[in-house]
C-alpha cells in the first residue's frame, strides 16, 4: 500500500526527544498555556518573521478569533474564496459576520482577483484569502485593490506553513494570519492547534485576551471571550517538529515537481501552483475520477479529494448562497483528486504513481 500520508514515520528521528518533552510536562503538571506554549508561539513568529503569535486550540477557532478581534459591525462582509475547507466559512458566520463568495481562477486554486473587485461593497470589511493547497496568494496584489479603502486583509494559511511571496513568508504578509496545526499540515501537532500572527499589538492583546476567555489575570474577565488555549504537549510537539519544516517542505516541492514533469496524460489536467508553494495537497483534475478512482484502489495507492464540494454547495451553507453558481470553485470539486505527498514517499513509490496515471 501506498500512503498517502505516515505523519510518525516522518517524525521517526524526533519521537524520544518528544516523549521525553511530555514526560517532564507531566511532571511539572502544567499542561495549559505555560512556558513551552510561549516558547513556541515565540520561535513561530520569529519563524513567520511577524511580531507577535498567539496560540489557539485550532485553526478554525484561529480565524474566529482573528475576525471577532477585529470589532467589527454585524453583517459586515468578509469576502472568501468558493473554494476553500469549510472552517474559512464557519469562522466568518461564527463571528457574526457575513461571508461572500468569489470564485477562484481557472486552473489555479487562489481566489481570483478580477472576482473580488467584482465582489467589493461597501460593507466589505475583510478579505480573506486562503493559501489553499500551499500555494500563495498574491497578497500584494489584493493591497493594491483595497488602496484607499478601510477593507482589512486576514489570510486563511492553515496549508501554508513556510511558504513565502517575494521572500516574505506567509504569516506576515497580511494585518492577521491565521494557521492551523492538525496532524496531517506540513506541521501538524499530535492533536488539534492552531495560532495567529501579527505585527499589530492591539490585535495581538485582543486575540490573546479573548482567547483566555476575556481574561488577562485569573478571575477578571474584560471581555466575553472562549476557551481556546494550545495545551503544553501540543507546543512541545510543535516546537521539535519545527526545525525539521523547510527540509520537509523541500522534499514535498522536490515530489511534486517530479509529478509535474513526468506525469503525461491528456486526460489528466495540472493546477497552476505559486512559485514557491510548499505542496500541502499535490491535486490534479480528472474528468473520468470515480474510474481513475477504482484504478488507484486496484493499485492500492491511497489519494485524497481536496474538497469534493465548493462553499456554496456545502448541506449547511446551501440556503445562505442559494441559487449561487462559482464554474471554477464547482469544477475543482467535481474533478480534483490528490495524490501521495508524503516526504518520505520514495522514488519506487512515486513511479508507480506515475506509471498508473499515465496509464489511466
Amino acid at each position: 500500500m501506498i500512503e498517502f500520508l505516515n505523519v510518525t514515520k516522518q517524525d521517526k528521528k524526533i519521537h524520544k526527544f518528544i516523549l521525553s518533552d511530555i514526560k517532564r510536562i507531566i511532571n511539572k503538571n502544567n499542561f495549559i498555556l505555560g512556558s513551552y506554549v510561549y516558547k513556541f508561539e515565540k520561535k513561530f513568529a520569529k519563524f513567520c518573521n511577524s511580531k507577535y503569535a498567539i496560540s489557539c486550540a485550532n485553526g478554525t477557532d484561529a480565524l474566529t478569533l482573528a475576525l471577532k478581534s477585529l470589532n467589527l459591525p454585524k453583517n459586515s462582509e468578509v469576502i472568501i474564496p468558493a473554494m476553500t475547507y469549510c472552517s474559512t466559512a464557519f469562522s466568518v458566520i461564527n463571528a457574526n459576520l457575513k461571508p461572500v463568495l468569489a470564485d477562484i481562477d481557472h486552473l489555479n486554486p487562489s481566489i481570483s482577483l478580477k472576482e473580488i473587485k467584482k465582489k467589493i461593497t461597501k460593507k466589505t470589511k475583510v478579505i480573506m484569502p486562503v493559501h489553499l493547497y500551499g500555494s500563495v496568494v498574491n497578497v500584494n496584489e489584493i493591497r493594491k485593490i483595497i488602496k484607499n479603502k478601510e477593507i482589512l486583509i486576514v489570510d486563511d494559511c492553515a496549508q501554508a506553513h513556510g511558504s513565502s511571496l517575494n521572500n516574505k513568508k506567509v504569516g506576515s504578509l497580511a494585518d492577521i494570519s491565521c494557521f492551523s496545526f492538525y496532524p496531517g499540515k506540513n506541521l501538524g501537532a499530535y492533536g488539534d492547534a492552531g495560532i495567529i500572527t501579527t505585527n499589530n499589538k492591539t490585535y495581538n492583546d485582543k486575540i490573546k485576551n479573548l482567547r483566555n476567555l476575556g481574561s488577562d489575570r485569573k478571575f477578571i474577565h474584560s471581555q466575553i471571550g472562549v476557551n481556546s488555549r494550545m495545551d503544553a504537549i501540543q507546543a512541545a510537539v510543535l516546537t521539535r517538529k519545527l526545525p525539521f519544516l523547510n527540509y520537509h517542505n523541500k522534499k514535498r516541492i522536490k515530489i511534486a515537481n517530479f509529478y509535474k514533469i513526468k506525469i503525461k496524460n491528456s486526460k489528466l489536467n495540472k493546477l497552476q501552483y505559486s512559485k514557491n508553494c510548499v505542496f500541502h495537497q499535490y491535486v490534479i483534475l480528472c474528468k473520468k475520477r470515480e474510474r481513475l478512482i477504482k484504478i488507484l484502489k486496484k493499485k492500492k495507492i491511497q489519494y485524497g479529494l481536496h474538497y469534493p464540494y465548493a462553499i456554496h454547495e456545502l448541506h449547511s451553507l446551501k440556503k445562505i448562497f442559494k441559487n449561487k453558481k462559482f464554474f471554477n470553485a464547482e469544477r475543482l470539486a467535481r474533478q480534483c483528486i490528490s495524490l501521495p505527498i508524503d516526504p518520505n514517499l520514495s522514488i519506487i513509490d512515486q513511479k508507480k504513481i506515475i506509471k498508473t496515471l499515465n496509464s489511466f
